[in-house]
């Protein structure tokens, strides 16, 4: 008689004794994405104490994106060939510099150099250190480790503004404070990262001899796999895109016109956005991944709708919404991308297809946080604000169309 099987819950799987050191290595990756947002509710007090632009504030953030770039072209490619642990130990260390940096900054350098290392820091975690989680998870956890890897990006994230905006209420000088906490944070991820039980990829089916020559390239996944990347960045970008214009210039929205100039307002907004982000990947998890990212197309075009509404009407709470809906965007089109390369490319190949995800998604987040940031100089917050917006929701209905036209439904 053929046995039948049934499909065990993800509640059960992730209970199991071998999902613990899955669920350490996302502990990792949510420490650093701690790190990657708690400046954001400080950024109008730095602003008030060095004297600088929104211009030069968009600067400051992409500096961060530079240094992920960087490390995106060859983090990914170092993990899957030398192991996780060899890209996610010096990670951690510059994260912990940089954590420092921010803790005693005094000058706009300063700040440009910490957020560069915190970009190379997050560079590392969105290729091997999300990798790392996949991997520990096992053939049987592909989709509840892709789950696990995500949400603990935007749980972290989230976690970081909120913490920040709380100190920073309350305190005249909050930053030595907020990053002393988040170095314990660091610390601790260290620790675990050194014991976790990683090992190295196997070799590329393809390669001739073990010995095979090694050689940087630009980042890129099998032929075959190559579609699956195209439907997760059509998606991602648009989102990650929304909520890095969040991080860099919101707080700036609600002081300068929305007239609402707390930090922990500014902290707490950041922080429901990628709240929302959490909660709607549990939601969606059993859910066919076309599904997941044509809703998280709709969430995106939505949250730049309420934008410009927000922008123009002066209304905070819409705003907020704005920022809810397009936390909805990337969380759904980080989880959509993420469970295409768990599912479909090959262990060899995941955290250099990781780094190719997050390349496509990072690119035009910042591209256009900053020249938002210069228009926003020229002709008015209200304005560029608006004309982000327009164009943003032009990507994200183009994603929505590929996803819609192109990926199986199955």
């Amino acid at each position: 008689m053929a046995q039948t099987t049934t499909r065990q819950p993800d509640a059960a799987l992730l209970r199991r004794p071998g999902a613990r050191p899955m669920l350490l290595a996302a502990l990792i990756v949510t420490a650093v994405f701690v790190l990657s947002n708690s400046p954001t509710p400080l950024y109008v007090y730095w602003q008030r104490e060095l004297g600088f632009s929104a211009g030069m504030l968009t600067v400051i953030f992409a500096a961060y994106m530079v240094g992920l770039l960087l490390t995106l072209t060859v983090a990914g490619q170092f993990a899957d060939r030398f192991g996780r642990k060899s890209v996610l130990i010096p990670g951690l260390v510059l994260a912990l510099v940089a954590c420092s940096l921010f803790g005693v900054a005094s000058s706009v350098l300063v700040l440009v150099i910490a957020r560069f290392l915190t970009g190379v820091a997050v560079g590392v975690i969105v290729s091997a250190g999300m990798a790392a989680v996949v991997d520990l998870g096992g053939p049987a956890r592909r989709r509840q480790a892709s789950l696990a890897a995500s949400v603990a990006m935007v749980f972290g994230a989230g976690l970081g503004p909120l913490l920040s905006g709380l100190f920073a209420q309350r305190m005249a000088t909050p930053a030595p404070v907020i990053f002393a906490v988040e170095f314990v944070l660091l610390a601790t991820a260290l620790a675990i990262a050194i014991f976790l039980p990683l090992r190295r990829p196997p070799a590329s089916q393809s390669a001739d001899t073990a010995e095979a020559r090694f050689s940087l390239h630009l980042p890129s996944v099998p032929k075959r796999n190559q579609r699956h990347l195209a439907y997760g960045i059509a998606v991602f970008a648009p989102g990650i895109t929304a909520t890095s214009f969040v991080l860099s210039l919101g707080p700036s929205l609600l002081s300068n016109l929305l007239n609402a100039s707390s930090p922990l307002v500014a902290g707490g907004m950041a922080c429901a956005m990628f709240l929302a982000a959490t909660g709607v990947q549990f939601t969606v998890s059993r859910v066919p991944v076309r599904s997941i990212l044509l809703l998280g197309s709709g969430a995106t075009l939505a949250a730049m709708a309420s934008l410009i509404i927000a922008v123009n009407a002066a209304v905070p709470a819409i705003l907020i919404l704005s920022a809810l809906l397009a936390g909805i965007g990337q969380g759904l089109g980080q989880l959509g991308g993420l469970t295409l390369i768990g599912t479909h490319v090959p262990g060899n190949h995941r955290a250099e297809a990781n780094a190719v995800l997050n390349i496509g998604g990072y690119i035009p987040a910042g591209l256009l946080s900053v020249a938002t940031g210069y228009l926003i100089n020229g002709i008015g917050l209200s304005a560029g604000a608006t004309l982000f917006a327009a164009v943003l929701a032009v990507a994200a209905i183009a994603g929505g169309i590929l996803v819609r036209r192109d990926l199986s439904p199955h």
